[in-house]
């Protein structure tokens, strides 16, 4: 039997112990829980819990989780996955975050099916820091132009940069993570989010500036497929 409500507190006291570690305070980091391949349940349980955002990474699950989800009404939904052209118009009209945005047509493609809603999507710009072929996110030479081209978008807003360092990345990873973050900090003034870190690097991401950690399987159990 899973116990969402031990395994939160657990993760609340690690990241509580990284930002000790770090000289920053507990409330300058924020507990993304990934609820991909969970169900509405799961997820139910622990925003009863006190949890209030979750991370999805496949739209079509997602979409369905949160129609099913409608009456929890300040849960707060971000969308992690891979991007495919085709959905980003479910993406824009569902969720309130997007944290990999990688190419100017995905941010320009979001930004229209976010037109006519109340507030903008918060955007955070994926960063493939380690040049790994096999994962997404934009280039840190093609950085600027993307951060850009997003901030021209009236309706999205660029909020920051998400990462995934390889398992076995140096620490000057999560530093140059930390450099970009700053300079662009310095151009765009709602950027404010450094999504980087899950179980097994939270200490060395919150040790460079990160201020959102997305944990999935040590909330929820082992993913499902």
């Amino acid at each position: 039997m899973i116990n969402i409500k031990d395994n939160l507190a657990l993760i609340e006291q690690q990241i509580s112990q990284s930002c000790q570690q770090a000289n920053r305070t507990k409330e300058t980091v924020e507990l993304l829980a990934v609820s991909k391949t969970k169900p509405a349940a799961l997820i139910e349980q622990a925003y009863r819990c006190g949890q209030r955002a979750f991370g999805e990474s496949y739209v079509q699950e997602a979409v369905d989780k949160i129609a099913r989800l409608k009456h929890l009404a300040d849960i707060c939904w971000h969308f992690i996955g891979p991007i495919q052209s085709n959905k980003t118009r479910p993406i824009a009209e569902n969720f309130s975050w997007v944290h990999s945005v990688d190419r100017v047509k995905i941010a320009q493609r979001l930004n229209e099916g976010r037109s006519g809603q109340d507030t903008p999507l918060n955007v955070c710009l994926q960063v493939n820091i380690s040049g790994e072929a096999s994962k997404s996110g934009v280039t840190v030479a093609d950085l600027p132009q993307l951060a850009e081209a997003t901030a021209n978008c009236p309706y999205l807003r660029l909020r920051g940069l998400m990462a995934i360092p390889e398992k076995s990345a140096p620490l000057s990873s999560y530093s140059k993570m930390l450099e970009l973050f700053t300079r662009l900090q310095q151009q765009y003034p709602e950027f404010d989010t450094l999504s980087m870190g899950m179980s097994g690097d939270l200490q060395p991401a919150i040790a460079n500036g990160s201020t959102m950690v997305r944990i999935g399987s040590a909330i929820f159990g082992s993913r499902e497929q």
